[in-house]
Parts: C-alpha cells; structure tokens; sequence
C-alpha cells in the first residue's frame, strides 16, 4: 500500500511507495522519485505498486511536492536534486540547462534502444523543448501549452461569443461583464513563484510587447526591461484584471486553486494550463460538456501560449540509473498511458495528455476528449518557442520565463512584489521599482 505525504508550507516530507510484500522479497532495488503535487501525478503513485512495483519488483519511494518547493529542492541539494533523488520531475526549463551543465543524464543512448519507450512517438516541439543539441534530457510524462477555458452557457446567457483567437482586451472585456459576486470573471494565477504567477503573467508580459531583459548579440543578458513601458502596461493589465474580474484571494491562486474554483463554478474563464482540459471534461467533473476552449489570448503576437512538459530526468549523482530507466520508461511511456484510462476517476478524458501522438489514436481517448484534443494540439505546435515576444532575449530559448540560470531567483522576487500589488500591499510602482532594481544585479 502506498504512503503518500505531502510538502506543506515549504516542509519536505518524504512518502514511500512499494509493490505487495511478494514483491518485496524478491526486490531488485529501490529508487527516490520526487514529482511534482497535481491529479496527473497523484495517480501515477497511487498506481504504481500495481502497475510497476508488481511486475518490476522495484520498489518506488515518492516525495510528493508543490512546484515551487520541488524547485526549490531540486536546486538547493545542487542542481536535480543532489544526492537525494534517482529521478526528478523537472520541465523545458530546467532540462537544457542541467543537461549542458552535466547535472543530469542524456537519456537518449537509453530511450533509443528501448523500442518499448518508442523514442520516436513523442510530439517533436516536446522532445525538443526537453533536449540539448538534439540529445533528451527528461522524458515527459505530460505536456501542455496554455490557452483559455470558459463556461459556454454563461457566455451564451449573456449573449457574449467567444473567439476563437481572441485579444487580452476582449478577454478583459468578457470577464467584466460576466463577473458577479456569486461567480468571478476569470481566474488567473496570483500566487508569487517564477512557475506560479510567473508563468501566465510570463506571457502575458511576451504578448504586451515587454521582456525582462534585453539580449546582447552573443545572447548573455544586457540590461533589465522591468522600467520599460511595455513592462508597466503588461503588469498594470494584470492587475486591474486579476482585482476587477478575477478571483477571491487572487494573490494566493496557484494552478490547483483555479481548478478548484473552475470545477465548482465559481469562475466562468480560467487561462492556464491545456492539461486541464482533461480534468475539466472528465467523468467525475460537474462541468463536464459545458466548456469552450479558446487559443492563448494575445496583443502583440501572433501566438502567445508556453510549451512546457513535466518530464522524469535522472541525476547523474544517482547511483541506480538502470532502475531509474526502467521506471521512467513505464511512466513516461506509450504503455501507461494505455493503461490508466480504466483506472482513473477520470477517465479516458483525464490519462496524461500532449507528449505522444499515439495517445490521440486511442479510440476511447478521441472519444472523451473530442472538446478539447484538437485545441490541446494546436497549442503545442504553435508555441512560440524560439520568439516568443517582440524582441530578442537572452539564454536558452524559453516562453514564460527567460532561459539564464538567474532567472527562478529574479521571478520569485519579482512575483512576491506583483502578489503584494494584485493583494492591494503595494503599488505597480513600487513594485515595478524594487523589480528593476533586482533584475539589475543579473549580469553585473
């Protein structure tokens, strides 16, 4: 039976997870995983005794962690985790950086030779989004870009029609006019974290034309754009949107707090993440058929959502890479898919969607996800990965965020001053203010 604690107001609490006690004497080891809290993850432990554990006779022990605090462990026990993990759960940011660091293993000499994993199946802007100089570094176990989800009929009873590549502008225009005490406009992410906050207002800040600092030809940073116009206009955007239309405690909202509020009707527009599209429509949801899905909302760009994956790396510290392989391959791939679709609350509609394309060949998946599979598709393929805004910018490429092993520090910084504004502790230019000032220190 599987144990599972959780990370609560940034303690690391560990949980184990194991096969039956058959299972157990005839183990061939164990491994430390830490992934990241969401109802994605949670069901890969809950199943793992069964599915994994059973027939590998490796036994799995979790540690189960909000994103910002697995960020910050993976980072403060050293890049990917140290000593401690023999697989972490990291994402596009991390993956380049870590891989031309040596922090983690080059997954590719593995992956490629094991025709189980099918290398080849996964969706080419994921797999890119995770390697460096074309080898993978983390093998992705969901993958998402953002985009706008809203309540059809309460659009329809106001008589409002979404479109389907709408402006901020029009979005802001919608969320005001269909706010009311009882149900709030639209939910966006309050909660400070360079991944919390950071990443919807990330592309916000792209699509307003704005970027956190300006790139020198050999694409080391220049200077902080935090005092420029555009950065002004993108966060005074947000704010005013986030207090006139958004959500209660908007400066404490992560991504789980808007799924909560979404699910049990109390906002009618949500932007974030396209996997949850798939718990919006599953078979335990009340709002299940009564959602409409929009692209990433843009003002200056053509495109505006991010690509991101949370994908399993192995450290290069970790002194079990063959279990560690073995376990990655079976959770990231084409099979565990297949075979959760039965054994979730969800459904076929909430199995780990945008990695591979042999997901949406399932025939029960096309048919519980036929709302939004489509819409989840075209938000990955058009990221704008490589330009995500309206001038060039320093590091790795990178949508939400900047790819410069500054940036995690900066945006949380950062984002605990836009908290402090969207909670009404602080002004926009003050925050703009003290922001400016931190992000000068990068490159000095």
């Amino acid at each position: 039976m599987i144990t599972i604690l959780f990370a609560i107001a940034g303690s690391l609490l560990a949980g184990c997870a194991g096969g039956d006690k058959g299972a157990q004497s005839n183990s061939r080891g164990s491994i430390n995983v830490a992934i990241v809290a969401n109802p994605h993850t949670k069901d890969l432990a809950r199943l793992t005794p069964s599915l994994f554990t059973a027939q590998s006779h490796i036994n799995v022990n979790y540690t189960i962690l909000d994103e910002g605090t697995l960020r910050e462990v993976i980072t403060s026990r050293g890049p990917a985790g140290g000593p401690r993990f023999d697989a972490v759960m990291i994402g596009p940011y991390e993956a380049p950086q870590f891989g031309r660091d040596g922090h983690i293993r080059d997954l590719t000499p593995m992956a490629s030779s094991d025709p189980a994993y099918a290398l080849d199946d996964i969706i080419p802007s994921v797999r890119n989004a995770l390697s460096y100089q074309g080898k993978l570094y983390a093998a992705p176990f969901y993958g998402e870009s953002s985009f706008l989800m809203y309540r059809k009929d309460v659009l329809a009873d106001t008589g409002i029609e979404m479109p389907a590549h709408p402006t901020w502008t029009q979005v802001a225009d919608i969320a005001r006019r269909i706010d009311t005490p009882e149900r709030a406009g639209i939910c966006l992410r309050g909660k400070p974290g360079w991944g919390e906050l950071g990443a919807t207002f990330g592309t916000v800040l792209n699509t307003f034309g704005g970027t956190w600092w300006s790139a020198k030809p050999d694409g080391s940073v220049d200077k902080a754009m935090v005092d420029q116009p555009e950065f002004r206009e993108a966060l005074q955007f947000y704010v005013d949107l986030v207090r006139e239309a958004g959500e209660p405690r908007a400066a404490t909202a992560a991504y789980s707090q808007c799924l909560e509020q979404y699910l049990s009707g109390k906002v009618a527009m949500w932007y974030d993440a396209t996997v949850a599209a798939g718990l919006l429509e599953a078979d335990n949801s009340d709002v299940k058929g009564k959602n409409g899905y929009a692209a990433a909302p843009v003002e200056r760009t053509k495109a505006s959502g991010w690509l991101w994956s949370w994908a399993l790396a192995i450290p290069t510290s970790s002194m079990n890479t063959d279990l560690a392989w073995s376990y990655i391959a079976w959770a990231a791939g084409p099979h565990y898919v297949r075979e959760v679709g039965t054994r979730i609350a969800g459904g076929w509609a909430a199995i780990p969607p945008g990695t591979r394309r042999s997901t949406y060949e399932i025939p029960e998946y096309q048919k519980a996800a036929r709302a939004f599979a489509s819409s989840t598709l075209a938000a990955i393929e058009s990221a704008p990965v490589d330009n995500p805004g309206t001038t060039k910018r320093p590091g790795v490429p990178a949508v939400s965020g900047v790819g410069i092993p500054e940036f995690p520090d900066v945006g949380n910084q950062c984002t605990e001053q836009f908290a402090a504004v969207i909670a009404g502790r602080s002004s926009v230019d003050a925050a703009l203010a003290n922001c400016q000032a931190i992000a000068s220190r990068v490159g000095r």
